[in-house]
């Protein structure tokens, strides 16, 4: 039980930690595109480096052994598709592009 609350704690502080490098990045990518460029061309340069948050995800779940690791797995990973579905949600992004941006940025 230790071992799972040190695992819950550690992979908090990781996801809140990729949230706010993720919010002082975001501001600058709008503020360089032209007024006039299209929402979809100032999207793309907020796309994540893929696989950074399964990476990220994998080192939370690093000290867990078993059904444990999965279980950290699977719950950092849907933790992390939901950060990239709000991001999506804010910079506007729908459709395909919605869903090409979400699966880019889970990784």
């Amino acid at each position: 039980m230790k071992h799972l609350v040190v695992a819950l704690v550690s992979a908090g502080s990781l996801l809140v930690s990729v949230a706010a490098f993720a919010q002082s990045t975001s501001p600058a990518a709008p503020a360089a595109a032209p007024a006039a460029a299209p929402a979809q061309e100032s999207t793309s340069a907020a796309v994540p480096v893929p696989g950074a948050k399964r990476a990220a995800c994998q080192s939370a779940a690093k000290a867990l052994k078993g059904q444990d690791r999965h279980d950290q797995m699977q719950l950092c990973m849907a933790q992390a598709h939901l950060d990239c579905l709000k991001q999506a949600i804010d910079q506007k992004i729908v459709g395909p592009q919605r869903t090409d941006f979400v699966k880019s940025c889970a990784g």
